[in-house]
């Protein structure tokens, strides 16, 4: 199958092998990218392997959790070698399929997540869509996750701090992670950066930035200033890694690197002082010991989001702060290697956001490691 390659990220890479600094160094030339491909290898099939043991009779995955898991596991799968046609891609599929409402919408019923759950079975959908079996599902699901967006039609024009955001429920107000979900969801279904929603998506990214620039004049924009993201500026603003001792709000890594690959999605340049400020913030907290700024929580989550605003970024190599250069696919799927468990699952020692469930764990894991496939570089 072809893959399309939006047009931003073609004009976004373009920019980047002509414009390089020393931060966004590249490869060395004729070195191999990425983990050894056996113990790659080796670790996607047993992930695999306990997926498919895992899987309930119904097709789901941690079913209590509504179907945000099932369609996290089943892109997942998709995302690494298996088809929509294989026995338990497929009983996932069916199983997410059985939450589409009327409205468009793919949610549990009664659900206080419809952005989350509808963007992640949007994001499951297309990469199944392999012969178009799901187009209008699709164009539903996509037309539901935009009217449920914070913009004018819920009474938040651009000068509201909720403006472009998208949160767990009607009444409850968006943040970076829903609005990084709807963005991913939009942007995977082959939306361009001149679509509204990615443009009303755009103003919340930014103002969730700790960075002050005509992007972001909020009360917050200049007390930490150091170019990371926090969890949300709506209802006054809050961060899961807690304030600065002038009542900033912190930065911290899962939400940086969220923040850094939905301005990309959403087209901004490598060039723009919100990007080159997020990815001066990702060189100075280079790590894959913990999720920067908390610890073990949310780490799978960090993972993957980490591999996929590198990704986006387009480059091989991160420089860190210190000078020393990180072949960052590498480092990455050699230390999901060593946390990988004896049946083939990952789980989170830490249980906030359900990451001690090996399904999603597990899940995230694979979703980070289809980012960083081994690879040749030169000629």
């Amino acid at each position: 199958m072809a893959i399309r390659v939006p047009r931003v990220c073609i004009v976004f890479l373009l920019v980047f092998c002509v414009e390089t600094t020393s931060a966004f160094a590249a490869a060395d030339e004729g070195r191999p990218v990425g983990p050894e491909n056996e113990a790659y290898r080796q670790a996607i099939g047993q992930a695999i392997g306990f997926l498919q043991q895992s899987q309930s009779e119904d097709g789901s995955y941690s079913s209590e959790a509504g179907p945000g898991i099932t369609a996290i596991v089943a892109t997942a799968l998709l995302r690494n070698g298996r088809t929509p046609n294989e026995p338990h891609v497929a009983k996932a599929l069916e199983y997410v399929e059985g939450f589409v409402h009327d409205d468009g919408g793919i949610y549990a019923p009664g659900s206080r997540y419809q952005n989350y759950e509808t963007s992640l079975a949007i994001l499951c959908f297309t990469d199944a869509n392999r012969d178009g079996r799901y187009d209008e599902l699709l164009r539903k699901a996509k037309a539901f996750d935009k009217k449920i967006q914070w913009d004018d039609d819920e009474g938040h024009d651009k000068s509201s701090m909720s403006y472009g955001g998208a949160g767990y429920g009607s009444h409850s107000r968006p943040d970076l992670s829903n609005t990084s979900f709807l963005i991913d969801a939009l942007h995977a279904a082959g939306a361009e950066a001149d679509d509204p929603a990615l443009e009303r998506a755009l103003v919340f990214v930014s103002r969730c930035q700790n960075l002050k620039s005509p992007y972001n004049t909020t009360e917050f924009a200049g007390k930490a200033n150091d170019g990371g993201f926090y969890y949300t500026i709506a209802a006054g603003g809050s961060s899961q890694a807690g304030t600065t001792p002038d009542g900033g709000l912190r930065s911290y890594g899962s939400m940086t690197y969220a923040g850094l690959k939905s301005m990309i999605f959403c087209g901004v340049g490598p060039n723009d002082p919100r990007v080159k400020a997020a990815y001066e913030w990702a060189r100075k907290h280079y790590t894959l010991a913990e999720n920067p700024g908390m610890g073990a929580q949310g780490m799978y989550y960090y993972f993957h989001t980490f591999a996929k605003a590198l990704d986006a970024v387009g480059n091989d190599t991160l420089v860190d702060a210190g000078g020393v250069s990180h072949d960052w696919r590498r480092e990455l799927a050699e230390r999901l290697f060593e946390l990988q468990k004896s049946n083939g699952s990952w789980a989170n020692t830490n249980e906030r956001w359900l990451e001690s469930d090996p399904n999603l764990a597990t899940a995230y894991s694979l979703l980070a490691l289809s980012y960083c496939q081994p690879k040749a570089v030169g000629p």
